[in-house]
C-alpha cells in the first residue's frame, strides 16, 4: 500500500471518529430538548387547568376576625382540575408578606376534595403570620392566592 493511500485511510478512519463523536453529542442533545418539551408540556396542561377566584365579599365582617386575628378567604376552584385538599401548592400573600403553610389552615365546604366548583375556605392566622399589628380599623388590605399560573386577588378593608 502506498504512504497516499495509507494517508487517504488514516483521513478517512479520522472523519468517521469525529463523524460518531458528532453524531452521539446530536442524538444526547435532541433527548434532552424531547424531555424539557414534554415536562413543559404537562406544566402548561397543569397551569391551563388550574383557575381559582376568591369569593369572599369585601364588605362582609367575615373576613376579618379581630377578636382572633384571623382572615378567612372564600377561594372557588372554577378550574378543570382537582386541587389538593390539604392546599399544597397555594401560594398566599396578604399585604405582600408571605403567608406559610403553617400559617393558615384549609376547610373544603361541600366535598371531601378540592374539585372543580367547590369552594375552599382558607383561614390565615395574622399572629402566627406575623401580621397581626398592621390590621388597624379602616385599613385597606390585599390578598393574594396562587396556584399554578392561577392568581386570585382580594382587596378588603379591616
Amino acid at each position: 500500500m502506498s504512504s497516499t493511500s495509507i494517508s487517504s485511510l488514516i483521513l478517512f478512519i479520522a472523519a468517521m471518529i469525529v463523524a460518531a463523536g458528532v453524531a452521539g453529542t446530536l442524538v444526547t442533545t435532541v433527548t434532552d430538548v424531547s424531555s424539557s418539551v414534554s415536562t413543559q408540556t404537562g406544566n402548561t396542561a397543569d397551569a391551563i387547568d388550574t383557575d381559582i377566584a376568591i369569593i369572599s365579599d369585601a364588605g362582609s365582617d367575615a373576613v376579618y376576625d379581630e377578636d382572633d386575628d384571623t382572615v378567612s378567604l372564600y377561594v372557588k376552584n372554577t378550574g378543570e382540575k382537582t386541587l389538593a385538599s390539604d392546599g399544597a401548592g397555594l401560594d398566599v400573600l396578604v399585604d405582600g408578606e408571605y403567608v406559610s403553610s403553617e400559617d393558615l389552615e384549609i376547610e373544603i365546604h361541600g366535598d371531601d376534595h378540592w374539585r372543580s366548583g367547590a369552594v375552599a375556605e382558607l383561614e390565615i392566622d395574622l399572629v402566627a403570620a406575623g401580621l397581626e399589628d398592621g390590621f388597624g380599623t379602616g385599613e385597606e388590605h390585599r390578598a393574594v392566592v396562587t396556584k399554578n399560573d392561577s392568581r386570585a386577588v382580594f382587596e378588603f378593608r379591616t
